[in-house]
């Protein structure tokens, strides 16, 4: 190649040589050197020298004009951006934990000199701790229950009460809730029984999902709340996707998904945001950081400063909120709905919290976390206890009504749960149902073969499912 491309060279200088004469030639062959042809008017230049002063003159003053417009306005099809001849690259992460996370309560209950929060009355604040109390109690029967074989799964909310709780009392009724599996209590506020609770964990006929999800899938179309699904962090896109809905339908309401810290490791995540914030989406992220994704902690997860400060990069705006701290997850999920709404734009909202229960009981927790650790968070920092003293300081609660709730709500989760033992399971018939208008002949084989393995087998199947 190196021969061929010379000789070709030496051709072209020799036509160009007779054509335009010896000093364009010195010009050309100079210049090709470089790779680059020059203009023809140095033609009459035939001195190397002279050339390299004229060369050099015009560096400099092409060197001044990028020095005048150095910090110059560009505009690219990305965006519009300054230009710097210096090159620097982003660091990894601030020098210092920039983000601060936004508190009003301190861990005695009382509110901090100076923060600024949305008020809430007597009634209402009755309500969210009637339900965090509520909900302490369930997870505790309940837990006991599948340990005792009555149901094959469950998982509390031990330590995060308070995050589900305090923002659904911020919402309304019309906003659509993503969940994950750790917001019970965005139900309870909304009205959700507690035999409507136990139907779904003994999965009985009266279960809205007819006996087809796992225990503490709940779902409800009435309350809008959206069937849980296992699967780790799918509901983020479909909570964008509806909020972009209620957007062209010019709905006063939002889309609000919750998620652990884990699902931000998961594609939809990113995915969701980046959606929300192009299309300029009403929906609220809340993202449960509580340090554990199962036995995984955030130090193997991500090197970034926690989650909040990934919204700013994908052009939303975010907040990290103590999610031990009933007053301000109310103030800032309060916060970020008028904006969802009124502004049509997504929100990030981080909480910060600890899980005191194990992941679920399929998870012994102490095998990865201290157990004195566990503890301390248990006794010291319990947000239930911390929003009692709150509410006891403004007058509005004392032990007798703090006795009187327990064992009310112990009585009646018992007695739902004796209820809900008693109800016959779904039809074997609805496995098939729900899905096809017309179910098509292979699903109608699967049902036909079913049910006779069945009756050859009876002793292998409950009696208590209708075939």
């Amino acid at each position: 190649m190196g021969v061929w491309f010379f000789a070709r060279s030496s051709n072209i200088a020799r036509q160009l040589k007779g054509q335009v004469g010896q000093g364009l030639l010195g010009i050309w062959r100079f210049g090709f050197s470089f790779g680059e042809i020059r203009p023809t008017h140095y033609s009459d230049l035939g001195d190397s020298g002279t050339l390299f002063s004229i060369r050099r003159f015009e560096s400099a003053k092409a060197q001044k004009r990028i020095d005048d417009e150095e910090d110059r306005v560009l505009d690219f099809p990305g965006g519009r951006v300054t230009c710097n001849s210096q090159m620097a690259f982003i660091p990894e992460s601030p020098e210092k934990q920039t983000l601060q996370c936004y508190r009003v309560l301190d861990d005695n209950g009382q509110t901090i000199v100076g923060s600024k929060f949305k008020e809430i009355n007597e009634e209402v604040a009755i309500k969210m701790y009637s339900d965090m109390v509520t909900l302490q109690t369930m997870d505790t029967i309940f837990y006991e229950a599948q340990r005792q074989g009555r149901i094959s799964f469950y998982l509390t909310s031990m330590g995060e009460e308070v995050i589900s709780i305090a923002s659904a009392a911020a919402l309304s009724m019309d906003d659509v809730i993503f969940p994950q599996y750790r917001e019970p209590g965005v139900l309870l506020w909304r009205g959700f029984t507690l035999q409507e609770f136990t139907n779904q964990l003994f999965g009985n006929k009266y279960d809205y999902g007819k006996g087809r999800q796992m225990p503490i899938h709940y779902g409800s179309n009435k309350l809008n709340y959206v069937t849980i699904s296992s699967t780790i962090a799918t509901q983020i896109p479909h909570a964008v996707g509806a909020a972009y809905a209620m957007k062209m339908d010019k709905k006063n309401a939002c889309a609000v998904t919750y998620f652990g810290d884990g699902s931000t490791s998961e594609g939809d995540f990113h995915a969701a945001l980046n959606f929300a914030a192009v299309m300029e989406a009403p929906v609220i992220f809340i993202c449960r950081n509580n340090g554990w994704a199962i036995s995984t902690p955030t130090s193997e997860q991500f090197r970034s400063d926690g989650i909040a400060v990934r919204g700013q990069a994908y052009g939303m705006r975010s907040i990290r909120v103590d999610g031990n701290d009933a007053l301000a997850i109310y103030s800032a999920v309060h916060a970020a709905r008028e904006m969802a709404i009124n502004e049509h734009r997504p929100i990030l909202i981080e909480t910060l919290t600890y899980r005191v229960g194990h992941h679920s009981t399929s998870d012994d927790s102490t095998k990865y976390r201290p157990v004195d650790e566990i503890d301390h968070w248990r006794k010291a920092r319990d947000p239930v206890t911390r929003f009692r003293k709150w509410v006891e300081k403004n007058g509005w609660w004392n032990d007798e009504d703090e006795s009187a709730l327990r064992n009310d709500v112990r009585k009646k989760v018992l007695n739902a749960i004796q209820v809900a033992e008693k109800v016959e399971k779904p039809p074997l018939a609805e496995l098939f149902t729900d899905v096809y208008d017309h179910p098509p002949s292979n699903l109608c084989e699967q049902e036909r073969l079913l049910r006779e393995t069945v009756k050859r087998h009876p002793q292998d199947y409950p009696v208590d499912v209708p075939v």
